[in-house]
């Protein structure tokens, strides 16, 4: 098998629930030691998210973050247990977590002590709000970034109530940024023999997401909202609903007006531009919505990819995994098995030809590889003091 990118990367991860942990898992997928430091009895929150399960393996939750890791449980109250962490620390190349700031700091494992133990390593942090600010002690989660940064306040028709995105994309795009950070400093690393603090937050990543808007907010006063464009929208049919995009094409409404089969609306001056459009959209939209109501949803997909409009049928999540583009792109991979049956999970939307995606180690019970891990660690002690 040829080696991983991160082949002889060793990451102690201090993670819990979803911002830390599905940072670590791709550094995992792609060949680093991931070493997950828990709390004995209880361990990562996540275990526990849909029930009862100390072990967390019954539990999908947690399964889908912590595929190809190591899990030891430690008391980290014990000051032998504390040693031990550092003897791990001594020898790895990144330690990763995401708590409130300061919270390492109490454990004993802040950033300035690991740095004169160990001077190359990287120092990866998760936080809601920032290292710094008013807010920097306040409890971070995906909920209140959408609210404080002004994502969750973004609607594509006014009228819609004002509502919590269902997946949490907040925790998954700091996690994908806090990966980017972590690897960024080991390349630096390579040139400096250095390490460095990586933070990545909530809240940041939020406001990048929208790095578009913010600009057009900034440089022109102007509120730019991509899904309440005049020939964008979510339709009904016959049967389900379909949503349309109307752009990047020179006269997009001529099109979608040849595809519903109606007289060409661009040719008429209160829909002949763009700024038009968009002060009519009410009446855009409701000739839209009748229209599509008349037919069935492969009837209209047809129609509108005939004069080459962007259209889809608006699915469900079991839709969405079982259709064939799905299994075509090796979206989806077993990690083990328990008594209720196989460990089934979303694999990796990286494709490398030369760094498949492989489950080298399914998700780990509570403290699966303590004798492991720490009966290396006192090798290493014993062979340092021979």
């Amino acid at each position: 098998m040829s080696p991983l990118p991160l082949d002889g990367v060793k990451v102690i991860d201090f993670t819990q629930v979803m911002l830390g942990p599905c940072c670590t898992q791709v550094l995992a997928d792609y060949g680093a030691e991931v070493i997950k430091i828990e709390k004995e009895e209880t361990g990562d929150l996540s275990r526990w998210s849909l029930g009862s399960d100390p072990d967390g393996l019954n539990n999908p939750v947690f399964c889908s973050l912590n595929r190809n890791k190591k899990s030891v449980a430690l008391d980290l109250k014990s000051v032998e247990a504390r040693a031990h962490v550092l003897d791990l620390i001594d020898g790895a190349d990144v330690v990763v977590s995401n708590f409130r700031p300061g919270v390492m700091e109490r454990m004993g494992f802040g950033y300035e002590e690991l740095k004169r133990r160990n001077p190359g390593i990287i120092y990866a942090l998760g936080t809601g709000f920032g290292l710094e600010g008013p807010n920097r002690h306040k409890g971070g989660q995906d909920i209140l970034a959408q609210a404080m940064t002004g994502l969750m306040a973004r609607k594509s028709d006014p009228a819609h109530p004002t509502s919590i995105y269902s997946t949490p994309l907040c925790d998954y795009s700091a996690g994908m940024h806090l990966v980017q950070g972590i690897l960024l400093a080991l390349l630096q690393r390579q040139k400096t023999g250095l390490g460095q603090v990586v933070a990545v937050s909530l809240y940041n990543s939020m406001l990048a997401l929208q790095m578009q808007e913010a600009a057009a907010l900034m440089m022109r006063g102007k509120d730019l909202n991509w899904g309440a464009f005049p020939l964008t929208g979510v339709f009904e049919t016959t049967d389900r609903p379909i949503v349309m995009v109307g752009a990047f094409k020179p006269n997009p409404l001529r099109d979608i007006c040849r595809a519903l089969g109606i007289d060409d609306l661009s040719q008429l001056e209160r829909f002949s531009t763009f700024d038009r459009q968009a002060e009519n959209r009410a009446e855009l939209q409701a000739t839209f919505r009748e229209r599509f109501a008349r037919e069935s949803s492969a009837h209209w997909l047809a129609r509108l990819e005939e004069v080459d409009i962007l259209c889809a049928p608006v699915r469900t999540l079991g839709e969405a995994l079982e259709d064939e583009q799905t299994l075509v792109n090796r979206m989806i991979v077993e990690a083990g098995a328990t008594p209720a049956g196989p460990v089934r999970l979303i694999g990796s939307p990286i494709d490398m030809s030369a760094a498949p995606l492989s489950v080298r180690q399914a998700p780990p019970k509570l403290g699966e590889h303590n004798d492991e891990v720490l009966g290396r660690v006192a090798g290493l002690r014993r062979a340092g003091a021979a």
